[in-house]
């Protein structure tokens, strides 16, 4: 069970009550989600999973249903062995209630455009959207048969025009699940509205990777606006502060 503890004290006890705490009023929102360990690291052998509990897989299925669309850097999909984004038929009649496809829209940033056409990702309710370079997407027909290829930016992806087609799409509740790379990109260009981060309670040890690589020329300032926990983690919404 997840509690919250902040702004107010309240049990969580449902999948739906979980889904509601994660909502956002605006329709033009971009999100975050982030698991890391006590000591800072994302990732244990390359991946988040063995970071995670419970908790904070229910508030992932929670953070997913509350989005337009899925975006993720191409490394995470690979690292991941990213699918189709699925959710229960509760969370899909709710999501439709709220005018909402069935589930989010998933979205991949790649410069190389290198994928296997016959990969799980691709089978996908709708098409995934493939943001690459002008010169990959020409070259990519292949892709183009399972995903839809859009060229966006010359020598490495433009990550603010790929925000910005996703908007004009209707997919304006963006959630980004990494990695680090474009996590970094997104924060760099002030794109960035609010994080969620699940402090695990777990020490992962020294080397392991960070969560963002950062273009900010100064500090980002957060503003801390709910913590819940649940199986010994913390589940904290920062919003950036001064963020778009």
């Amino acid at each position: 069970m997840i509690r919250q503890l902040l702004p107010s004290a309240s049990s969580l006890a449902s999948p739906e009550s979980v889904e509601v705490f994660y909502l956002h009023p605006s329709d033009v929102h971009l999100r975050l989600n982030l698991v890391t360990s006590v000591d800072g690291a994302v990732e244990f052998d390359g991946l988040s999973g063995p970071l995670g509990v419970p908790a904070d897989r229910e508030a992932f299925a929670a953070i997913r249903a509350a989005a337009d669309v899925v975006l993720v850097g191409a490394g995470t999909v690979r690292a991941e062995k990213y699918g189709p984004v699925k959710l229960s038929a509760d969370r899909r009649s709710r999501r439709e209630a709220r005018g909402q496809s069935g589930v989010p829209r998933l979205a991949v940033v790649s410069g190389s455009g290198a994928f296997d056409g016959a990969s799980p990702l691709f089978d996908s309710e709708d098409k995934v959207i493939v943001y690459t370079t002008d010169g990959q997407a020409s070259r990519r027909g292949d892709l183009a048969r399972v995903a839809e290829v859009v060229a966006a930016g010359v020598e490495e992806v433009d990550v603010p025009a790929a925000v910005a087609d996703l908007r004009a799409r209707g997919l304006g509740r963006i959630l980004c699940e990494g990695g680090p790379t474009l996590f970094g990109a997104l924060i760099g260009a002030g794109l960035v509205d609010e994080l969620c981060v699940t402090v695990s309670p777990l020490l992962a040890g020294g080397g392991r990777l960070g969560f963002a690589k950062s273009a900010a020329s100064t500090p980002v300032a957060l503003s801390l606006e709910a913590v819940c926990e649940g199986d010994g983690a913390l589940l904290l919404r920062y919003k950036v502060v001064g963020g778009p």
